[in-house]
């Protein structure tokens, strides 16, 4: 191994370094409360792009460059070239509070943090926009009017217009409203005597976890409604004490923890008035989860992916829309022993009947095509499909997002369902590309960017040729990172094995350098299933902070992180907090072989599963690292959700041993390195109570740390002042142990 990082290191040394010779003398510092302050330094952050039903405009949601985080809808008119803003959140908003239900709802969608329209949709004809907005409804026209459509007091939740935009809909109340656009809304679904059961909401590990935000979906035509019951009364209850700043909120928070009840998932159909409501067969076994639901193209039938709780065994009903029975379509199995079925949103039912399915079956995930009872493989080989972007119908050509070409670079393809092996690339692999489409997969809406070019957007045809810029963000002068690109930095990338021969990518961007002189590393690691924190893209602002301080900055994807296929993710399994730990190891050691490396100057940093890893490190390898940052760790994955949790973990009845070499309590006292824990005191996610258990046995076996909590804040610490004052304290707490640069 120490040959092998050697010859790694070799090989890093002799690479160049793009712009690493920049002069820093002309470029401010870059401070932490610049990096979070208006206007943001990545240029405009354009959300939710979107292109009318017939084409003409497309609309997005832009921020405003006196507060990042407020946004505005926008419409480019692509006739005359010219983009007005279509509704001011600030002009149209009344400022009223949201309730406890949206803000838990925006915390799961991850958008906690934004204000003004975080979301819209389109009527079907083109002629406005339904647009939330303070918890209220509102329809903008075109024609620059704006027809309000609620005024409460309570939040309409999961608003949606029908498939035709006769109706519109949204929950209140724990149950479904549906009404005339413009007329009064009722409630479609019963009134329940349990608070625990709500209708046409998800429940929480479907929003936390599956990836599902809604609970009901219109039918083609408005013909019916499937709509999600839920019922969580044997779900247990997390007290938890939302600590502020002058004052303390209990919630009785109903939380599935690892191995406990979930709540009792219902599906129904019915027509927009609540009328003609039958209930969908789903089976004997109710201990399941319901990932997605989806009605067919024509409204035939409903298909619904029903999963069972081990998470091994998807599998797909056909459901008739006016009896509610259902037939098993075909099932999904994991794609090998000891290993789980990653959900998915990469699918999309056709006209015909057939489908499109994304499957990790071969080890690698990939598209393959459903028809008449019958798979056909479509992408094949030692790559992942990311991401289903498109199908034209009309044409038979599907349109992807995929790590062909490299795997730190995603790149848009596209392929004709008469030759699926002939694909061909949309995009610049100069650029990690992300894209979508229209409905009818006429239009590419494409987004990409690179170490030195922040995020960029663009309208291209079907061959990906370039038509209009939505956002070029060019870093000219006007640009607000203009005035740093003096001391820009810029990463390397490189690789080094693991102890089963995987090769794991790391990525370091290092500070302007004196001959013969030893740099600290701020060592940032997320570690867990799902991210890949490695890519080619832009990054830039916080980590050149970082840099600018005078420090290296380093990450590394170990096993189990996403897009490297199902042998790389499969070692976490009934092992999490083993195999990351010891490929994080590598790293540390990779480092230390480095001549420009302070080998005894190496701190780790990581948030969520991140955090739980700095613990995990610093137990296994006391004196690896010089500090350990664990920012909102879970610590004892007994408090962690289901779906989450037993997906990687199973059950603590069944996996007791599992479980107790996960947890990060019972050796809490080997930590002798310097620690900072850092938690929000309102968190719902990483519930507070991981906090304070390794908090209580590090104080009951006498073991110094340093923390700093934040209250009122959630599992998102984060805003223009707060996000400095967490950085700040970062590097206060690494300078008072003496990690810091060269004098």
């Amino acid at each position: 191994m120490r040959s092998m990082l050697l010859a790694a290191a070799a090989l890093c040394l002799a690479a160049p370094a793009v712009a690493q010779d920049r002069a820093m003398t002309t470029a401010p510092e870059l401070t932490f409360e610049r990096v979070f302050a208006s206007p943001g330094l990545d240029g405009p952050s354009p959300r939710q792009a979107k292109l009318s039903p017939d084409g003409r405009f497309l609309t997005l949601l832009r921020n405003r460059e006196s507060d990042r985080e407020r946004y505005d809808l926008w419409g480019y008119d692509r006739t005359s070239g010219e983009w007005r803003m279509l509704v001011d959140s600030e002009a149209l908003g009344t400022g009223r509070e949201l309730s406890e239900d949206e803000k838990m709802q925006r915390e799961r969608a991850r958008v906690g943090s934004l204000k003004g329209i975080i979301d819209y949709q389109w009527a079907s004809d083109g002629s406005g926009v339904l647009v939330p907005l303070d918890g209220d409804l509102y329809l903008a026209r075109l024609d620059g009017s704006t027809l309000r459509l609620t005024d409460t007091e309570e939040s309409e939740l999961n608003p949606a217009l029908s498939e035709t935009g006769e109706y519109v809909s949204f929950v209140r109340d724990r149950r479904l409203w549906v009404g005339a656009v413009g007329g009064e809304a009722a409630p479609v679904t019963p009134a329940e005597a349990s608070e625990a059961v709500r209708w046409g909401e998800a429940e929480f590990v479907a929003q936390e976890e599956m990836g599902r935000l809604t609970g009901y979906w219109w039918s083609p035509q408005d013909r019916r409604i499937a709509v999600e019951r839920f019922d969580e009364s044997a779900v247990g209850v997390v007290t938890r004490a939302a600590i502020g700043a002058t004052g303390t909120k209990v919630y009785d928070q109903r939380y599935p923890v690892a191995g406990s009840a979930n709540a009792l998932v219902e599906l129904f159909m019915m027509d927009p008035d609540g009328g003609n409501r039958v209930q969908v067969d789903l089976g004997e076994e109710t201990d399941i989860y319901i990932p997605r639901v989806d009605w067919a193209p024509d409204g035939s039938a409903l298909y619904v992916q029903r999963q069972n709780r081990d998470q091994t065994v998807l599998d797909m009903l056909r459901v008739d829309p006016a009896t509610g029975a259902s037939e098993v379509l075909f099932t999904e199995n994991a794609a090998v022993e000891d290993y789980w079925i990653n959900l998915s949103d990469n699918y999309q039912w056709l006209d015909d009947g057939s489908l499109i399915w994304w499957s990790e079956r071969d080890g690698f995930g990939h598209l393959y095509r459903y028809a008449d009872g019958e798979w056909t493989q479509l992408t094949s080989g030692d790559w992942m499909v990311t991401k289903l972007v498109g199908v034209d119908q009309v044409a038979g050509r599907v349109y992807f997002q995929g790590t062909m070409d490299d795997v730190l670079a995603q790149q848009v393809y596209a392929f004709d369902l008469e030759n699926p092996a002939a694909i061909e690339r949309l995009t610049d692999p100069a650029f990690v590309n992300s894209a979508s489409m229209d409905s009818k997969a006429q239009t590419l809406l494409v987004s990409r960017s690179k170490p030195d070019q922040p995020t960029q957007s663009y309208i291209a045809d079907t061959s990906g040729q370039r038509l209009t810029w939505i956002e070029e963000n060019a870093l000219g002068g006007e640009h607000p990172y203009a005035p740093f690109l003096g001391g820009h930095r810029a990463p390397e990338f490189g690789t080094i094995e693991a102890e089963d021969g995987s090769t794991l990518h790391w990525k370091m961007i290092r500070p302007e350098m004196e001959p013969g002189k030893r740099y600290p590393v701020y060592y940032y690691h997320y570690s867990g299933p799902g991210p890949q924190v490695v890519q080619r893209n832009w990054s830039a602002p916080l980590e050149q902070a970082i840099v600018d301080r005078g420090y290296i900055y380093f990450a590394l994807d170990n096993r189990g992180s996403a897009n490297r296929g199902v042998a790389f993710e499969q070692p976490i399994y009934r092992g999490m907090g083993g195999v990351e730990v010891r490929d994080q190891k590598a790293g540390a050691e990779f480092l230390k072989t480095l001549p420009f490396v302070d080998p005894d100057k190496i701190a780790i940093d990581g948030w969520s599963y991140g955090g739980y890893m700095t613990l995990k490190q610093l137990q296994a390898d006391p004196g690896l690292y010089a500090a350990g940052i664990a920012g909102a760790p879970v610590t004892r994955w007994e408090l962690y959700d289901t779906h989450y949790t037993e997906r990687y973990m199973g059950t603590p009845q069944a996996d007791t041993a599992a479980y107790a070499a996960a947890s990060a309590i019972p050796n809490a006292a080997r930590i002798t390195d310097p620690l900072l824990l850092i938690h929000g005191m309102a968190d719902d996610n990483v519930v507070f109570e991981n906090a304070t258990e390794v908090i209580a046995a590090m104080q009951e076996a006498n073991v110094p740390f340093q923390m700093m909590l934040y209250p009122g804040y959630t599992h998102r610490v984060s805003g223009e002042q707060i996000s400095p004052h967490r950085y700040n304290t970062v590097f206060r707490f690494l300078e008072h142990h003496g990690v810091t640069p060269p004098e």
